[in-house]
């Protein structure tokens, strides 16, 4: 896969962090070093962005979510990674106890025209319209695919293994 000159990388997710930083309302300091090892991952809160989750048998709204990006050495011709650190009852969205993978499938739009702030409103669009038709495979995204499809799944706590519930 073809990679831009480090330098050039580097200039351009100097830029890119900090115009993220400033849609999510967050502040990050990040300078040249920081930048020298790759894969480079950053945490980030993303506000006021309406989904579910799920605890004690009860689905309820939750608007503050809590994500790492993950940037390959191969960016921009390669989209960024996320993995999710908030409890959330998403069919595409898997929760952080089931590895918190999120379904860029769905952002197949992606080019090397692309950016972060583009890819995160990717992801925003995802949160609010959840595709129930391409649920990942674990417990809780088949059950919320059953949710947003309006099929009656048992509900929406799980047991482990072990038959403790989970939620």
């Amino acid at each position: 896969m073809p990679s831009l000159p480090h330098d050039v990388l580097v200039r351009r997710l100097l830029n890119e962090i900090g115009t993220l930083c400033s849609y999510l309302g967050a502040s990050m300091d990040v300078d040249h070093q920081a930048l020298k090892e790759f894969p480079l991952e950053m945490r980030f809160k993303m506000r006021n962005v309406p989904a579910f989750t799920c605890h004690g048998g009860r689905i309820r709204n939750i608007n503050d979510h809590t994500f790492r990006l993950i940037i390959g050495e191969e960016y921009p011709f390669e989209k960024p990674r996320v993995r999710w650190e908030t409890p959330i009852f998403h069919p595409n969205i898997m929760d952080p106890e089931d590895g918190g993978h999120v379904c860029i499938k769905l952002l197949d739009t992606w080019t090397f025209n692309s950016s972060l702030v583009s890819f995160i409103r990717g992801v925003e669009h995802l949160i609010m319209n959840p595709n129930p038709m391409s649920p990942f495979g674990t417990d809780s995204c088949m059950e919320a695919a059953k949710h947003f499809l309006g099929e009656e799944g048992e509900n929406c706590c799980f047991q482990d293994a072990s038959g403790a519930s989970r939620r």
